[in-house]
């Protein structure tokens, strides 16, 4: 695409170069990824600054470039300057792939808790109900059956327009997409339209270095998505004290969903169900002077709850809270308190829960069940989360009967390193084992496990991986977890 079409809904000036005679078959930001006749966006960043890197990408062929200043480079490269080259980053995706977004119906969900549940579960009912419904967020991307893994919980501008004419290309007409809040932060959602905004729930997280600096600006950050974009519904979750703030004044219509009050969508006579190999939550969803009785096949109020938001968003697009409540009852949520069927009398959850308030969460929700003994399976990432590791290690010492401290994602750290770390926080009565190997740690639990046993394994959830040195070696817990309980079946002859 010619430049000066590229670049006609951003602000530039050109330092070099003439933009109408420039073509750019392809956008990239990452010099690595550069080839000739692309254009490279110099983004800055909390680590490293696309800046720094545009040598590189002219090395590697590229011409032209998008900056904020001026680039040192030799006289054949052209170089256009914005004020903001992430907000130019969407406009000009937006515009490369002819605005695919606008021929979706896009609903977007916020909050600190939920957002990925919430998200496929709206997924599943709209497709359930006949309309086809993509995905992106923190478990990748979904279409039609397809999963593609990515990086980050929203992804970059450019990426998510791809995603989005890829959706059109095949057929699909709604995406249910989480937007975090360094994607509001870095307008990686910027020009998007929505036509169902949904905030699950605010806490503490995501504050520090290189994300924000403090409580107030996280919770300002998620508001964005109220305030900054167009909404043609919100829905609230009445339950947390931030909903008002999120909403007032915006103008935004809104509808409330509650566990706990009156609400637009609300719960009551909630109760938690346990068989053989399962477990979950069964209430009733009232409203407009309806009563539908909804069961999920996962635990918790907070699963209720995110039922309650999935159910009144896809109401906006006419499914009937019974066609919504049939499908959550047979809708798994992949490593979200996902259960894993495998021996008769125990039950296997895989769950994301890796820092100590999702760890504590999880744990006190299993404990209901009243589980023999409750086990968790647990480790701490490598490298940048060495804060979390006493939690993890509290809430396992404090709530579950038995641990198996293991590896999850130790990357460039040593994971013996890590493993000793969480020991040196566990309670000193707390009942335990090392096994540094997540493999065999996932093994031992399968098959030590026996009737009326609850065992949790926290912290991969939908990964399908292990980060290793800077390497993603496949692993999927859940594969593991099945492939064991078949080696215990014939074992014990069940």
């Amino acid at each position: 695409m010619i430049l000066t079409k590229l670049f006609e809904k951003i602000e530039y000036t050109v330092l070099a170069g003439d933009a109408s005679s420039v073509d750019a078959s392809r956008i990239e930001y990452n010099s690595r990824r550069i080839r000739s006749g692309e254009l490279f966006v110099c983004l800055p960043g909390a680590k490293v600054d696309g800046h720094d890197f545009a040598v590189n990408a002219y090395n590697s062929g590229c011409r032209a470039f998008l900056s904020e200043r001026p680039l040192d480079l030799p006289d054949d490269a052209f170089v256009a300057a914005t004020p903001d080259t992430r907000s130019a980053l969407a406009e000009i995706s937006a515009t490369f792939y002819d605005y695919p977004a606008k021929k979706l119906h896009i609903i977007g969900v916020t909050g600190t808790k939920g957002k990925t549940t919430t998200a496929l579960l709206i997924q599943s009912i709209l497709e359930g109900a006949g309309l086809p419904c993509a995905y992106i967020g923190s478990n990748g991307v979904i279409i039609n059956g397809r999963h593609i893994e990515t990086v980050n919980t929203t992804p970059e501008s450019r990426e998510l327009q791809h995603y989005f004419a890829t959706m059109v290309e095949e057929g699909v007409t709604h995406a249910a997409i989480e937007v975090s809040s360094q994607a509001l932060e870095h307008n990686r959602v910027q020009g998007l339209s929505f036509d169902v905004c949904i905030f699950t729930n605010l806490s503490p997280d995501h504050i520090g270095e290189g994300e924000h600096a403090s409580f107030e600006e996280y919770r300002d950050a998620k508001r964005k998505l109220f305030t900054d974009y167009p909404v043609r519904l919100a829905v609230i979750n009445a339950d947390d004290e931030a909903s008002e703030y999120m909403v007032r004044g915006t103008g935004v219509p809104a509808v409330t969903f509650s566990m706990k009050t009156d609400a637009d969508f609300a719960g009551s006579s909630c109760d938690i169900y346990r068989d053989e190999t399962s477990l979950g939550i069964a209430f009733n969803c009232e409203s407009g002077g309806d009563v539908t009785h909804v069961m999920m096949r996962t635990p918790g109020l907070f699963s209720a709850s995110n039922g309650l938001a999935a159910i009144a968003a896809c109401s906006y697009f006419g499914v009937p809270t019974e066609t919504a409540a049939d499908i959550l009852a047979r809708t798994p949520v992949n490593g979200r308190f996902e259960v894993v069927d495998g021996l008769p009398g125990r039950t296997f959850i895989v769950d994301y829960a890796h820092n100590g308030l999702s760890l504590t969460s999880a744990l006190n929700v299993l404990r209901q069940y009243d589980p023999t003994r409750l086990i968790c399976v647990f480790g701490s990432v490598g490298g940048r989360t060495q804060v979390r590791r006493r939690e993890l290690a509290e809430a396992s010492s404090a709530l579950a009967d038995y641990s198996i401290i293991t590896s999850d994602n130790p990357d460039f750290e040593d994971p013996s390193a890590i493993t000793d770390e969480i020991v040196s926080y566990m309670d000193a009565g707390a009942s335990f084992e090392v096994i540094i190997d997540r493999d065999e740690a996932v093994r031992r639990a399968v098959s030590m496990a026996e009737k009326g046993d609850i065992v949790l394994f926290a912290g991969k959830g939908h990964e399908r991986y292990q980060l290793v040195r800077g390497e993603k070696v496949p692993f999927c817990e859940r594969d593991i977890i099945k492939d064991e309980c078949r080696a215990v079946t014939i074992r014990l002859g069940i």
